[in-house]
């Protein structure tokens, strides 16, 4: 099949699925509820951050963290301390994800937004700075994201926020891109220094099956070289 033809059956298929109506069971809708970017940016992180694992359990945990930062998940985090925030997700767990792996997170989120202003001002930062790193899309400024938010986990791991410095394809920090950047009837946006042509696809197991059957790659790995 041909490039063109590709491009007709999936313009087919965005027109036809673009609507809210199809996004439900999807991390995603918790966005909607925040018309400040500083909100929905604090909760797209959050969301999908969460998203693996099963679908139910993702809305639940989701939905359990945002209920303790309402209204505004900004103002929760502004007037948090790093004490207050192990004390309100103490009791917390998602699969591998524990409540101290939040909490630390959360701060994370808290200390960038100080020091840049917002996360996206962070993610901008981050164009171009890293060795090695194809600067025509956005992977230097992810690895530099995820630095930023893994600051506070010295010599260990966070379930929370990957990094392709360990090959990891970071399909969750893709995704909270793509709801961030892209603004159409899904997507909600909120970003504007972050351009759409330079998004990395969110490759999981299942997306990277459809790839191969559809010959977009040969790879068989799923990693951040698959992505590019």
């Amino acid at each position: 099949m041909t490039i063109t033809k590709y491009r007709e059956i999936f313009d087919a298929l965005y027109i036809r699925y673009n609507k809210r109506e199809f996004v439900h069971p999807d991390p995603l809708e918790f966005l909607y509820k925040y018309e400040e970017p500083n909100d929905r940016e604090i909760c797209g992180l959050v969301a999908s951050s969460l998203a693996y694992g099963r679908v139910a359990q993702i809305l639940k945990s989701v939905n359990a963290v945002l209920e303790r930062m309402t209204p505004s998940p900004s103002k929760f985090l502004n007037d948090s301390t790093p004490k207050s925030l192990i004390s309100n997700f103490n009791n917390f767990k998602h699969r591998f994800t524990t409540g101290e792996e939040l909490a630390l997170t959360l701060l994370s989120i808290k200390q960038i937004v100080e020091k840049f202003g917002s996360l996206e001002a962070c993610f901008i930062s981050g164009f171009g700075q890293s060795k090695g790193a194809d600067n025509k899309t956005v992977l230097s400024a992810l690895l530099n994201f995820a630095r930023e938010l893994n600051t506070p986990f010295i010599d260990r791991s966070n379930s929370l926020v990957p990094s392709f410095e360990k090959r990891s394809a970071m399909k969750r920090l893709n995704l909270f891109l793509r709801w961030m950047v892209r603004s159409d009837a899904v997507d909600p946006g909120g970003w504007t220094g972050v351009n759409q042509s330079d998004l990395l696809i969110p490759l999981d197991t299942h997306m990277h099956k459809i790839s191969l059957s559809l010959g977009f790659t040969k790879r068989k790995q799923s990693d951040i070289k698959t992505v590019i």
